[in-house]
């Protein structure tokens, strides 16, 4: 007979904390530890609105914990300096070696616009960000001059530390499909969104193989963790409110992903004539009604812990590696039911 636990073990399935600014950040370190603690693989903080930037809280949870890994999830390619955005990942990667993810995506109108930045040649941009940003993390003298990024002679002036190259994966935050197909071509991964149906992965996958496929590589070789908006509750009705409530404010501010969910633009106009910019925690209330509970249960995991878990299952049969669990009720409660699997 074979000794209780001994003998080759199932894996462990994967799993991962999506964090923004729901919380404070003292919040959030005790959430990521409890995550470690309970086998969560990654944490990932977002960068959203102008309301809470990724580094500072991913500097608070690398240092509180040994083993999770620390995702941005994601910051945008227009607002660092190259220079600077390669000693922020370096710097982080001082604090916890190995564990840091490099997150990064497009960013959205009108955000940027509002703020000065005009997102012109996207594909372009983003190419040459990744580009450079190896370059200086594996350590080489850079010289570079593209449409968007040119330096000379730059190298990460690493005098007191670690000189050798940093092992900092780069995931492309991807919602359309050309920034899906080049992001299967030069990444480490895509960070698949939110807000969208299960079967919006097949499509994605497509794009994602064509890209990798130009590249010699495998669909394989690229992995695909998903943010999973989770709202999970005993109380059903309860569970689908506490999505309700950011779906409202997401499909007004991002059109990307309302476009990407299906949701119809009628819908959406609704919703932007009753929110400002910021929007108020009043007229969110009020815009919540135009968001039916079919959309919610459509693209999101809420409901009770079956409902989530299988939802959850959908989005992984359709192609995507992890879950990036976004956790809009109980996180403890959302942890502890993940961490016994789905």
């Amino acid at each position: 007979m074979t000794p209780t636990g001994s003998g080759p073990q199932p894996a462990r399935q994967r799993v991962a904390l999506y964090l923004q600014d729901k919380h404070p950040i003292r919040d959030g370190m005790d959430y990521v530890r409890y995550a470690e603690q309970k086998g969560f693989e990654a944490v990932w903080q977002a960068e959203s609105r102008l309301v809470r930037d990724a580094i500072v809280p991913m500097a608070a949870f690398a240092a509180v914990t040994e083993r999770i890994q620390v995702g941005s999830g994601v910051i945008n390619n227009w607002t660092r300096n190259i220079g600077l955005l390669a000693a922020t990942f370096l710097t982080l990667d001082d604090l916890a070696p190995n564990r840091v993810i490099c997150g990064i995506g497009a960013w959205w109108d009108p955000l940027a616009r509002n703020v000065g930045i005009e997102r012109r040649k996207p594909l372009q941009a983003m190419r040459e960000t990744i580009e450079v940003m190896r370059r200086l993390l594996a350590m080489e003298n850079v010289t570079f001059h593209g449409e968007f990024h040119h330096v000379d002679g730059i190298e990460l002036d690493v005098v007191h530390g670690r000189r050798e190259p940093r092992h900092v994966p780069i995931m492309i935050g991807a919602t359309g499909p050309q920034m899906m197909e080049m992001a299967g071509e030069i990444a480490d991964g895509v960070v698949l969104n939110y807000c969208v149906p299960p079967d919006y992965n097949l499509q994605a996958l497509e794009q994602i193989e064509r890209g990798a496929t130009r590249a010699g590589r495998s669909l394989d070789a690229i992995d695909r963790p998903q943010l999973i908006v989770c709202s999970v509750h005993e109380d059903r009705r309860a569970a689908l409110d506490g999505a309700r409530e950011l779906l409202t404010q997401y499909l007004a501010q991002q059109p990307h992903i309302a476009k990407a969910s299906g949701v119809r633009p009628e819908v959406v106009q609704q919703i932007q004539s009753i929110l400002g910019w910021p929007a108020t925690h009043e007229q969110v209330r009020q815009a919540m009604p135009l968001v039916p509970d079919e959309l919610v249960q459509r693209i999101t995991a809420s409901g009770t812990p079956a409902e989530v878990k299988a939802k959850v299952r959908a989005y992984m049969a359709n192609g995507a590696t992890c879950p990036i669990l976004y956790p809009l009720g109980d996180v403890k409660l959302m942890i502890d039911i993940f961490a016994e699997g789905y």
